[in-house]
């Protein structure tokens, strides 16, 4: 068994074995929980373990379950997805709505941005900048969350006998959307490259919650009201998970 070596990191410590000869890097913290437990994301393996156990048999654990670790960071590696260029050049991919577009930059006086069928035309006084036109388009597809779903809200919030909630565009990386107490609806700025059929469905659940502040069955009935068919739509925003993370 190859050994473990780490360096420090904000909320434990980096470390690194090596699991069927790849070489593995991984979160490493000590917590109160009575069992070494092991949590894989986009974010990559962490391992938390009781202040107890000794490495060795943190490392011991990680090569007995090597094929499982090493399978489950495949499946989230294939499932990251880039939201937004990496490179704000002609051509670069842009995710709007569950499809990958071409960004298509062009020079203007006026800023616009304008989704085509294959292309995400963008137009702008400085297209070289690419600092400049990444803000701009995270601006605009902020906006464009909110122009696109806010009417889905008060359209759905009426089939409840209820007036139009204030909404919200929220940053959070671990929900779609929320619904406070006090009936206001937060939607994640990320639904604006959601398909838009299941954007329409976190915006069905969290409406929903206007009336049923709880997961009850009575709950899912209501959202299977607002949204029938609600079950599909649930198992594939799982798909899309990544985005929440971009």
């Amino acid at each position: 068994m190859t050994p473990s070596r780490s360096s420090a990191v904000d909320g434990g410590e980096r470390r690194r074995i090596a699991l069927n000869g790849e070489p593995v890097e991984y979160r490493f913290t000590r917590t109160r929980r009575r069992s070494i437990g092991l949590e894989i994301g986009l974010d990559g393996l962490t391992v938390r373990s009781p202040r107890s156990i000794p490495l060795r048999e943190v490392d011991a654990l990680l090569v007995e379950r090597a094929d499982w670790v090493l399978s489950a960071l495949r499946r989230w590696q294939a499932r990251r997805r880039d939201v937004l260029p990496r490179e704000w050049v002609n051509g670069a991919p842009i995710l709007y709505r569950g499809e990958v577009l071409a960004l298509d930059l062009r020079p203007a006086r006026e800023r616009s941005v304008a989704p085509e069928l294959f292309d995400f035309r963008v137009c702008h006084p400085a297209p070289g900048d690419a600092t400049a036109v990444a803000r701009f388009v995270a601006g605009w597809l902020r906006d464009e969350t909110m122009r696109t779903l806010a009417p889905e809200v008060s359209s759905l919030a009426a089939r409840l006998g209820r007036a139009p909630p204030p909404v919200k565009i929220s940053n959070a990386r671990s929900e779609w959307g929320s619904c406070t107490h006090a009936g206001v609806v937060r939607l994640n700025r990320r639904l604006v490259h959601l398909p838009a059929a299941l954007a329409r469905y976190v915006v069905a659940h969290e409406v929903a919650h206007l009336a049923e502040m709880n997961h009850s069955p009575r709950f899912w009935a209501q959202v299977e009201a607002l949204y029938p068919g609600h079950r599909d739509a649930r198992r594939a925003l799982g798909e899309w998970s990544a985005v929440l993370e971009s």
